[in-house]
């Protein structure tokens, strides 16, 4: 309770800018997606390459927005995002031909799941260190919240107001919370400052240039684990209305089990942001990819909504994971100073994945392949993420400095 009510400024602001992510996510967008392929005369294939284009254009994009935080503070930058994202949510609601759609998504996707939940990812890394699992924790609570929420009143609002209208209420939205976001920040440290106070360095005792991530091996061992939950996550939001069909199961009761989804997640991000304080990443990373491996192979084999439920709880605890460890990680083993780029590249990487996702998984569908049907491949490649995850983390781990660990308020 201490570290809450001496901090309270900071987290808030973490979980409102996390919870504003959600208007570009995928879990968001993919509410949209009968209505979008309808209005626009899209198949399944043609949406997931759209959303594919749109999307990757956004990673590339990524690696140059996601650096930006290690030169400006959160808090301008938030105010920027903010208002980008609210503009994107307008112009999905006014947006008429493909090329049109193509760059709201991208816009979508940049600012909303790309530097929302960048800057709320890497403020808490940042500002943060002995509790830095704790902070993550409680800043992902804005992801979980968006979930457990945002569909289940959008879906229900579709059956009486146009879906477009809805974009117009997502702007609002996020223009609402500007606001309460500056006003959080208003004592927030330049990001020089908390780099040069807060540092925590990485392997081999030095902080990290994107360059040297770059060059060095367990970077490139881990891209499968990076691309993995948010390319084949964002598929499985992505083709709810598809697999809800195929298991012939209600939009709105499938919709109605987010919150089983959410409630694992934020257990299991409280978990893994405990763990984090004490034990450190790099078990966790380890162990990282099992619960999406056990997630889509029940879901795969689900025949009623109980198989579906069981299978989203565990799914939760895999996406809460996501929202603490991987970003502890590239602070614990490539220290701070750069961490908005090394972060970012990552995010690039992740952004990829989901743009990836959809589009391979859609082409597989309108081939004949529905997505139950491609989900035991998809658990088998989360097997072998883990695997190699496993194998090069026991190799570079004995390289991480034994260094004081401070946080913010002791700063």
């Amino acid at each position: 309770m201490t570290f809450l009510r001496e901090n309270w400024l900071f987290l808030t602001a973490g979980v409102l800018i996390s919870f504003t992510s959600s208007y570009g996510q995928t879990f968001f967008i993919s509410l949209f997606a009968g209505r979008i392929m309808a209005d626009f005369g899209l198949s399944h294939g043609d949406w997931g390459l759209i959303y594919t284009v749109a999307t990757s254009a956004a990673a590339v994009a990524m690696v140059w927005a996601g650096g930006l935080t290690d030169r400006f503070r959160i808090r301008g930058l938030s105010v920027f995002t903010c208002l980008a994202l609210a503009a994107s949510c307008v112009a999905m609601a006014m947006g008429q031909g493909v090329l049109m759609l193509i760059l709201v998504v991208f816009c979508l996707r940049l600012t909303g799941q790309g530097m929302m939940s960048h800057l709320s990812a890497v403020a808490m890394a940042r500002w943060f260190v002995a509790t830095r699992g704790r902070a993550l924790s409680v800043a992902a609570m804005g992801f979980a919240i968006g979930q457990a929420v945002l569909p289940v009143i959008f879906v229900a609002l579709q059956e009486v107001v146009n879906w477009r209208w809805l974009w117009v209420l997502a702007a609002a939205l996020v223009l609402l919370s500007m606001p309460v976001i500056v006003r959080l920040l208003r004592a927030e440290r330049t990001p020089q400052s908390v780099a040069e106070s807060l540092g925590s360095l990485g392997m081999d005792g030095r902080h990290w240039t994107r360059v040297g991530v770059l060059r060095h091996w367990l970077f490139w061992l881990l891209i499968p684990l990076l691309l993995g939950p948010p390319a084949w996550g964002t598929a499985l939001f992505f083709h709810q209305v598809h697999l809800t069909d195929v298991k012939g199961w209600p939009l709105l009761d499938f919709v109605a089990l987010l919150p089983l989804f959410t409630t694992a997640s934020i257990a299991a991000t409280f978990a893994t942001g405990a763990l984090i304080d004490r034990l450190g990443t790099a078990r966790l990373m380890q162990l990282y990819m099992v619960p999406f491996m056990v997630a889509f192979f029940v879901m795969g084999q689900a025949e009623t909504l109980w198989g579906a439920a069981l299978a989203m709880m565990i799914f939760g605890l895999g996406t809460g994971t996501q929202a603490t460890v991987p970003t502890a990680f590239w602070a614990e083993f490539y220290g701070t100073r750069h961490l908005g780029a090394i972060k970012a590249m990552a995010a690039a990487i992740m952004v990829f994945g989901s743009a990836i996702g959809p589009g391979i998984t859609a082409v597989f569908i309108d081939r004949g392949i529905d997505f139950p049907m491609q989900m035991l491949a998809i658990s088998a490649y989360f097997a072998l993420t883990a695997a190699l995850a496993t194998l090069g983390i026991a190799r570079a781990r004995h390289r991480l400095p034994i260094a004081p660990q401070i946080d913010i308020v002791g700063a």
